[in-house]
Formats: structure tokens, C-alpha cells, sequence
């Protein structure tokens, strides 16, 4: 369960965003300007809204009346942008493994299975500036994937590749989605993306949530 009821403002735009889901993917769906990669920051602890709660699987993440708000590398989530955002001086391998750095805990899944799933056996001793766009958002997913998160926050991932490089990746987010039990919050402005992955759609415009689709 995804649980989200806040309101803010941010410089002059108004955020009041409530929904909640129970869907393998969660889709916010809105033109450019929405508020959409608005609502993933304050999931993940990046701001701090005037009011209300945040929840996933049960755990309260943000709750301003009870005085809770966990800092980000508490919250167990965790994110993944347009950029991947990979450590240009560690190798694929030594990236993947730095999501679990944190945890200390052995990851759920294992590298082997996060490689397997991804297709990233043969990318394991390369540097990130050697790798395709859509070979670097895997990795990033992947090394998201080894920190054991409650949930996954795709803030859209696919929006700086090119169409060749999209179709390379939506079959590795779609087996993801298949063989993982991570639940996922997926952000674009993109239907055949959402077409193919939500279940259920919250659709954002101008800081608001509009309408609900279950699929």
C-alpha cells in the first residue's frame, strides 16, 4: 500500500496531492509541470510538505501531526531519475553494490538475480561513461534494487533516451515488475510507457491529482 495525503507550496505552485494504491505500479501521469516529480521528492524525504502523511507497506515515512518525518536514507526507498546519476570512477559491478553499501544488510534480491534480471552480466567491468543511455538506467535501477527498498520511485527514467533506447529498456522494467514483489511508483508524461506497466494511473495536473484509473 502506497499512501500519499500532503499539501505544500513550492515558491508559488500549490502541491495537494492525496491517493493511495496497492498496484504493482503506480503510475502519476501528467503533462510537464504537473507536479508529479514534485510528489516522488516528498515520498523520498528531498522536501518537506506544510501537511499531511506519507506511508508505504505500513511504515509512516511523513506524518506532520505526529511529528514524524524520517530523513531520506531512513525512509527505505529510493529513487531513480532521467539522469542516472551512476559513479563515473566505479566500474558497473562496484556501482550495483554501493546501493546495498548502506543497509548492511544482504540484499533481497541477490546481485546474481539483480544481473540476471537486467541483463547486465556482460556490462559488469565497464565504466559508466562506456555504456549506451538505456545500459545506464538499468545499472541505476539495478543498484536501486540492492538496497532492499520498500518501494521503488521512478521518477521518469526513460525521458532523456532516445525511442530506440526506450524500447530497449521497457522489457527489462516489464520482467521487473513480473519477478519482483518492489512495489513501484512510475513517473511520465508518457502513455505508451504507463500503458504498459500501471495498473493503477493517478493523473496530476497543476499540483492536484484529477482522476483515479485502475486497469
Amino acid at each position: 500500500m502506497i499512501e500519499v495525503d500532503i499539501e505544500t507550496t513550492l515558491g508559488e505552485f500549490p502541491l495537494n496531492a492525496k491517493f493511495q494504491s496497492k498496484s504493482a505500479v503506480t503510475a502519476l501521469f501528467g503533462p510537464s509541470g504537473a507536479g508529479k516529480s514534485s510528489i516522488i521528492n516528498a515520498i523520498a524525504g528531498l522536501i518537506k510538505p506544510a501537511r499531511g502523511r506519507i506511508a508505504i507497506a505500513g511504515k509512516t515515512l511523513y506524518d506532520s501531526e505526529r511529528g514524524i518525518d524520517l530523513p531520506t536514507h531512513k525512509r527505505g526507498v529510493r529513487a531513480v531519475f532521467q539522469e542516472s546519476r551512476l559513479f563515473p570512477h566505479l566500474n558497473v559491478r562496484q556501482n550495483l553494490l554501493y546501493g546495498n553499501w548502506f543497509t548492511g544488510r544482504k540484499p533481497s534480491p541477490s546481485l546474481h538475480e539483480v544481473v540476471k534480471l537486467l541483463g547486465l552480466e556482460h556490462l559488469l567491468a565497464r565504466r559508466p561513461r562506456t555504456l549506451s543511455g538505456g545500459e545506464r538506467q538499468r545499472v541505476a535501477i539495478g543498484r536501486a534494487l540492492l538496497a532492499n527498498p520498500l518501494a521503488l520511485l521512478l521518477d521518469e527514467p526513460l525521458a532523456s533516451l532516445d525511442d530506440a533506447r526506450k524500447q530497449e529498456i521497457l522489457p527489462y522494467l516489464e520482467k521487473l515488475v513480473a519477478e519482483t514483489k518492489i512495489p513501484v511508483l512510475y513517473v511520465s508524461h508518457t502513455k505508451e510507457e504507463i500503458d504498459r506497466l500501471a495498473k493503477t494511473v493517478v493523473r496530476i495536473d497543476a499540483g492536484r491529482v484529477i482522476g483515479i484509473e485502475q486497469r
